[in-house]
């Protein structure tokens, strides 16, 4: 059923509220409230009733919050740089022309990706999920629908990967122009072999021509040494939050890893 003209309004402004929340750092709801900010054209009284849950959720936990931790991520391995000369002759890492001198110590970016294939029940579109660190710090979140309905994991995780490094070069800019050096590469996380393979290994071939786009500019970023991609088991990738609605206990684990609990 419908929402009438009054309860659609209400509800438009509810959503209003969750996506300042998001904003502030309530990394927890972002999936959820992205989700539910779809049906803003013509909510129905259930949408409604899913949006009261969000609220309900915090309340139960209203002192969550993130931090601005400048630690370092001593635990990451270190990657190895691939050649790609032989495929990329033309990628080459260039700073901003007009970029001002960088000032204090350097930083480190870590990138967490992940995808939720066919998620969507009515049009089968997967979900997107990126959640960015600098040095300890969650900087970028990001869930969002995809715009293609993909036939594999494969190229739901692939298209992925492609806005997570659209949304590291945008960080990166920021970056620099604020006089902020970065230090190295971005060690970036994804929970699809394939794809690691593929965007890691130079030798590797694409089998799909429709996901080719993303895959040569992905690999593109990898040989400019924008960031370098390792495996991540899906029970720690930390952008699984992102992409779907968890469980309780699944859901805790997670916020858990990325956020903290007030005084």
């Amino acid at each position: 059923m419908r929402l009438d003209n009054d309860n659609a309004v209400l509800y438009m402004q509810l959503i209003g509220i969750l996506r300042w929340l998001v904003e502030l750092g309530r990394i927890d709801i972002c999936a959820e409230v992205s989700m539910m900010s779809s049906y803003n054209c013509m909510p129905r009284v259930t949408h409604l009733y899913a949006v009261l849950n969000i609220f309900s959720y915090l309340q139960a936990n209203l002192d969550w919050k993130i931090v601005m931790d400048s630690a370092y991520n001593d635990h990451l391995p270190k990657l190895d740089k691939c050649d790609w000369s032989e495929f990329y002759p033309f990628a080459e890492k260039k700073d901003p022309p007009d970029m001002p001198e960088a000032l204090g110590r350097a930083v480190e970016l870590t990138m967490f990706v992940d995808a939720s294939h066919a998620t969507n029940l009515v049009t089968r579109q997967s979900r997107t999920g990126v959640l960015i660190y600098v040095n300890k710090a969650p900087i970028v979140w990001y869930s969002k629908k995809q715009n293609a309905v993909e036939t594999s994991s494969f190229g739901s995780e692939f298209m992925a990967l492609k806005a997570g490094v659209e949304l590291l070069e945008g960080l990166v800019y920021k970056l620099q122009m604020m006089g902020v050096s970065i230090e190295g590469y971005c060690h970036t996380c994804v929970d699809n072999m394939s794809v690691v393979n593929n965007s890691s290994v130079p030798e590797s071939v694409l089998r799909k021509k429709s996901n080719s786009i993303a895959y040569h500019y992905v690999r593109s970023k990898c040989a400019e040494d924008l960031l370098r991609i390792t495996y991540e088991n899906t029970k720690t990738n930390l952008a699984d939050i992102l992409t779907k609605v968890l469980s309780g206990a699944t859901k805790k684990h997670f916020r858990d890893r990325i956020m903290f609990p007030g005084d």
